[in-house]
């Protein structure tokens, strides 16, 4: 066995991945500017969140499987 530390390449391209998410990332931080008032907790921008995760996770899709072995 080699003595190499494995590194998760999924992480990795989620980190490049974020910057073709911007557009979904600024609509989730203006949801959360837009509810950061609210008292009841009935808000929430549970939507705009999974919005942002679905791009990166479809731009890492594309690059995952052809890294790994």
């Amino acid at each position: 066995m080699s003595d190499e530390e494995v590194s998760d390449p999924k992480a990795l391209l989620e980190d490049r991945s974020k910057a073709k998410c911007v557009s979904q990332w600024y609509e989730y931080q203006k949801c959360v500017k837009r509810i950061e008032d609210d008292e009841t907790g009935q808000k929430h921008c549970t939507g705009q969140y999974f919005d942002y995760w679905k791009c990166i996770d479809k731009n890492v899709a594309e690059k995952l499987f052809d890294s790994l072995k």
